[in-house]
């Protein structure tokens, strides 16, 4: 089984030498995510929620790319500049997953986090169908 790199034009396009995602088998491994308007290129660098807001609607727009949805995360790893943020982006974290079983989740917290933003995130997610959806 070979990975295959996963893109979405609906997603900030990557800044380094990385991809937005890898699929392997039925499972999408995602890069981590900034707050970045994927219309603009923009960083978001309004409040911690209105981050928050975009890496989830980044992550949202990625998934439904690839054939998924965030019901299919069954792991997300989030990274916090400063841990007194943690309940203003649960508050928004929580808001996504209102209807199904939450899924797996590790934060850590105390994170420099590139271009001196306040919260990161990166998923990994089942994909029921990949047939044509990979690059």
């Amino acid at each position: 089984m070979a990975k295959k790199q996963f893109f979405s034009d609906r997603v900030p396009e990557p800044r380094g030498c990385y991809s937005q995602a890898i699929i392997l088998g039925d499972t999408l491994y995602s890069s981590g995510q900034l707050p970045v308007d994927p219309d603009s290129g923009n960083l978001v660098r309004g409040s911690v929620s209105e981050q928050t807001i975009q890496i989830m609607e980044n992550l949202k727009a990625l998934l439904e790319d690839a054939g998924s949805s965030m019901d299919n995360i069954v792991k997300t790893t989030i990274f916090l500049r400063d841990v007194s943020f943690w309940e203003e982006i649960n508050t928004v974290y929580s808001a996504y997953f209102q209807d199904g079983v939450p899924p797996a989740r590790t934060v850590a917290s105390g994170i420099d986090i590139h271009y001196g933003l306040d919260v990161e995130m990166e998923v990994i997610a089942y994909v029921p169908d990949i047939s044509g959806k990979e690059e």
